[in-house]
């Protein structure tokens, strides 16, 4: 099942210490980010940040909260999950109701490049969501190494 996260995670997609003061600015960066990296075209983060005000995708996960954006799979070149842990919480509506903020501290932006891998990827990462533990142990991870190593050893203990 999350052979499918194993071949999108990359050490290029793991930005360690992420500074923003609003979910806006967050997916303006990862954006910017995706398309440095010739993962996205320069369409992506307009029609990222469009999506995020339609769909919320803040999710009130134990621990340590997520958020989960994403957007059509026309914007994207290339399939990857860039992960930013972020210095501070930051605020994103929930998914599926828009209303309540919550405080989001790790977000997983999603290239999909066909649409039919879309919900095996989400189906994969809500998996991991619902594991307290590891969610935990990621976000203690100081170093870049450190959330690699983590990625790393956590997807092929899932394959």
């Amino acid at each position: 099942m999350d052979m499918i996260l194993e071949e999108m995670f990359s050490s290029e997609l793991i930005l360690p210490d992420i500074k923003a003061q609003s979910w806006q600015e967050i997916l303006e960066k990862a954006g910017d980010y995706l398309f440095e990296k010739g993962y996205v075209k320069d369409s992506f983060k307009d029609a990222l940040i469009q999506r995020e005000y339609k769909y919320p995708t803040g999710l009130p996960t134990n621990g340590v909260r997520v958020a989960l954006p994403h957007t059509d799979v026309v914007h994207v070149k290339k399939p990857g999950i860039l992960f930013m842990n972020l210095d501070q919480p930051v605020a994103f509506k929930e998914m599926g109701n828009g209303e309540r903020d919550v405080m989001v501290d790790m977000v997983f932006v999603i290239a999909v490049h066909h649409t039919e891998k879309e919900v095996e990827v989400l189906r994969s990462l809500m998996a991991f969501f619902t594991d307290e533990d590891s969610l935990k142990r990621l976000k203690a991870c100081g170093e870049k190494s450190e959330m690699c190593d983590f990625f790393d050893k956590f997807l092929k203990s899932k394959v």
